[in-house]
């Protein structure tokens, strides 16, 4: 679980409230698996592919959780 807690710290940071703030929620405890993974399945989709660093950490963290 270090390698998701690693993730979501990243995402936690990134200043894009699409992920940063589910992702803090989730490291805080305050929100479910489900609506994290939601979060990062949106993420995925709308910038999964745009050639970031971020691209392959939102395939992992879903693999992950």
């Amino acid at each position: 679980m270090e390698d998701l807690k690693v993730i979501l710290e990243k995402f936690a940071g990134c200043g894009w409230d699409l992920i940063a703030v589910p992702s803090k929620a989730y490291l805080d405890g305050n929100i479910s698996k489900e609506a994290l993974s939601k979060a990062i399945e949106q993420a995925d989709s709308e910038c999964g592919s745009c050639g970031c660093e971020f691209d392959p950490l939102y395939k992992r963290c879903l693999e992950l959780l």
